[in-house]
């Protein structure tokens, strides 16, 4: 792919939202037929039940830090100007961020890209919690909210450069990011082989993955070869969840970039797997309480996504891949908040309709 003949063709900001849709589109695919979803992953692993969710997680992350790791160590990418590397973070915003973020995406059932590929399912759980998650993330980012979340940032800062780097901070430098994610790698592929050889849990897992890697390459393409500047990213959905928000309610909307064909092209993609699979399925609310449960759910992922700088997958796999010590923080955080709100909300309920079923259903008869 010639990115300068295509620049030249399409203009910065079409050519970026073309990448953006292309990449959204086979993440949404992959996410979609590999029931690719941290939540679920995070079940499995507190409850002791290693199995295909963790496993699935675990190949989309490995691969996705095995890709950007070598694409820097090939000279193909540099994410040294990259937001989560470059500018001043905050260590509490990812740590009470990622804990709100865990505890809503317990309730809602999914993450921000989760409830994305769900409604374009036909899951309308997902639909109204995914509107109510970009609503809140447009509050805390520039509305009602906002004061509350820079307050809680200012908590504890670090400035950007080789102190947001954990690559930088243990001196290891890209081959010791890439032969941690080899180590990842080869968990993944044990629990993989360990729950079963499912194609899609493989190829969908691994090429959610190399989405994310694929996202950094191809923003990173654009801004050496652009005349503006472009920002170099990889694929998240708090921000363009918030701005396509803003871009229904109000006009003009923001820039037209990569962010603005992401999200139209997961729901595309989604779709299409979803289609192709057979999963098309109307789904809504079945009481009252579940509805409660996803609304509040929602807010505290739209407030923790904005307060942490990034979703499960913009800072726990898309960060994570180019190893900031935020979005680490924020991943670690995550699973924390998350197998919290599991055992206090759900674990409990669910071995008590374990033990429930387990009993006779008829009458004991005395001897």
């Amino acid at each position: 792919m010639d990115l300068a003949l295509l620049l030249d063709r399409f203009g910065d900001p079409a050519l970026l939202a073309i990448g953006g849709a292309a990449i959204g589109l086979a993440f949404g695919f992959f996410a979609q037929r590999s029931r690719f979803c941290l939540r679920s992953a995070v079940i499995e692993f507190w409850r002791r039940e290693p199995g295909e969710k963790l496993a699935v997680w675990l190949l989309a992350f490995s691969a996705a830090v095995v890709a950007v790791q070598a694409l820097i160590l090939l000279r193909a990418l540099d994410v040294s100007g990259a937001r989560q590397l470059a500018t001043r973070g905050s260590l509490s915003g990812a740590i009470v961020g990622g804990l709100v973020f865990g505890a809503g995406m317990i309730m809602t059932r999914g993450c921000a890209s989760r409830l994305l590929v769900l409604s374009a399912n036909g899951n309308l759980r997902a639909l109204l919690s995914g509107l109510i998650f970009a609503v809140t993330a447009q509050a805390s980012l520039a509305g009602g909210l906002a004061p509350l979340r820079i307050a809680i940032s200012e908590w504890w800062t670090i400035e950007g450069g080789a102190g947001r780097d954990l690559l930088a901070i243990t001196s290891v430098g890209p081959w010791g990011g890439l032969a941690a994610g080899l180590v990842w790698l080869a968990a993944a592929l044990w629990f993989s082989v360990r729950s079963g050889w499912g194609l899609w849990k493989w190829a969908g897992g691994i090429g959610a993955g190399l989405t994310v890697a694929a996202g950094w390459w191809f923003t990173y393409g654009v801004s050496a070869i652009s005349f503006q500047v472009v920002p170099v990213q990889g694929l998240t959905f708090s921000g363009p969840s918030a701005e396509w928000l803003m871009r229904v309610v109000s006009q003009p909307g923001g820039p037209v970039g990569f962010d603005f064909g992401l999200m139209p092209g997961v729901f595309a993609g989604s779709f299409l797997g979803a289609w192709l699979g057979g999963d098309l399925k109307l789904e809504g609310f079945k009481d009252g309480y579940g509805m409660r449960r996803y609304i509040a759910g929602a807010i505290l992922m739209g407030f923790g996504a904005m307060l942490a700088g990034g979703c499960a997958v913009g800072a726990g796999v898309t960060g994570g891949a180019v190893f900031a010590l935020t979005a680490w923080l924020t991943l670690a955080s995550m699973w924390a908040g998350a197998g919290i709100t599991d055992w206090a909300l759900d674990r409990n309920l669910a071995t008590a309709e374990s033990e429930r079923h387990s009993l006779p259903s008829g009458p004991v008869m005395a001897p």
